[in-house]
């Protein structure tokens, strides 16, 4: 179906219910959260969650999270919940912490992939959580953009790549934490980190003990293979240009630069780099945190003037850095040179 997608006011309390209406009636909407805008449809209807494969172009064994909008629904839809579990929703709920657990019945295998277990999680966003509770279901929500491209951080994103496939988007203007959730999943000592997010591995190990991370998220896991959260296989977060990770000092990647550049080829830099790279770039932040909120709008924008080639200036690996750091490398398809 084409459909002449509207977009929706957050700030009108009659547009939060036409959103929840939509939704309520199975079809998909494109609403806000703290981490990246999300496509989202009745979790526990099943024609629904395929409208946001059909919409996405999304591979059908990447699982979908599961929105709630309070703590006390957990119990409704998953079992077996660990009491590290409910340690890391006190700390972390409302916010960008998705954990994987053993689903109930009530959600369908078209949620889950085919598994037993499903991601759940409750966004610190207002908004995401108003729609919630006028829905009155739980919302399957992965990131509002076609499938492989850069997540979207704001409702005009949402709009360029659903526009006639979706109903409707909800503008809750931009997100403020710019990348998808942390994913973990339950160790006995522990939580496996499934993907990387705002929340770090310092933050899981200040609750949760031991925090091990799934080979997801430095390195490429085969196709054939079963995976437990969104992201962790396929290319993704990326734009039409060929991007490319330089892991280097500023000098040494600037020489790299002017070696192996044309019109265009373009830089993406810190902001202190700008003083040794004189033209082609985009800056995507000086810390971890700024990179987060600007990474994706950053790729997108390079779509907009037109390059062929990205060459990234690798970001640090500590904190959110980490979560940057998996997002570019699968922008980038694993591809990095080390100088």
């Amino acid at each position: 179906m084409l459909y002449n997608t509207e977009i929706l006011r957050s700030s009108d309390n009659n547009d939060i219910i036409k959103a929840a209406r939509l939704l309520a009636g199975g079809e998909v909407v494109g609403i806000p959260t703290e981490t990246v805008y999300g496509l989202a449809a009745d979790a526990t209807n099943e024609n629904a969650v395929k409208k946001i494969f059909e919409a996405k172009g999304r591979p059908q064994d990447n699982p979908l999270i599961v929105h709630l909008s309070e703590p006390s629904e957990l119990e409704l839809y998953v079992k077996d919940i660990p009491y590290t579990a409910y340690r890391l929703a006190e700390k972390f709920w409302p916010g960008p912490l998705t954990m994987v657990l053993p689903k109930r019945d009530i959600i369908p295998n078209a949620t889950s992939a085919g598994l037993d277990t499903v991601g759940i999680r409750i966004p610190a966003h207002k908004t995401a959580r108003e729609i919630i509770k006028a829905c009155g279901k739980p919302l399957a929500a992965p990131s509002a953009n076609l499938s492989g491209s850069p997540s979207p951080t704001s409702a005009q994103h949402v709009f360029k790549d659903m526009i006639g496939r979706i109903p409707a988007v909800v503008d809750g203007g931009v997100c403020p934490v710019g990348v998808e959730s942390t994913v973990i999943s339950f160790a006995e000592d522990g939580v496996n980190l499934l993907r990387p997010g705002f929340i770090s591995v310092s933050d899981l190990e200040a609750v949760a003990g031991k925090v091990y991370l799934a080979k997801g998220i430095t390195e490429a896991v085969p196709n054939t293979e079963k995976v437990l959260s969104p992201g962790m296989k396929y290319k993704h977060y990326s734009p039409e240009a060929n991007i490319t990770i330089i892991d280097a000092t500023i000098e040494d990647f600037a020489k790299y630069f002017e070696a192996n550049s044309n019109k265009n080829t373009y830089a993406m830099i810190f902001e202190d780099d700008k003083k040794f790279i004189k033209k082609n770039y985009l800056v995507y932040g000086n810390n971890s945190e700024e990179q987060a909120r600007n990474l994706f709008n950053v790729l997108r924008e390079f779509d907009d003037i037109g390059a062929k080639q990205v060459y990234a200036r690798c970001p640090s690996l500590d904190g959110v850095g980490l979560a940057v750091y998996n997002r570019l490398l699968r922008a980038a398809g694993f591809e990095v040179i080390k100088l």
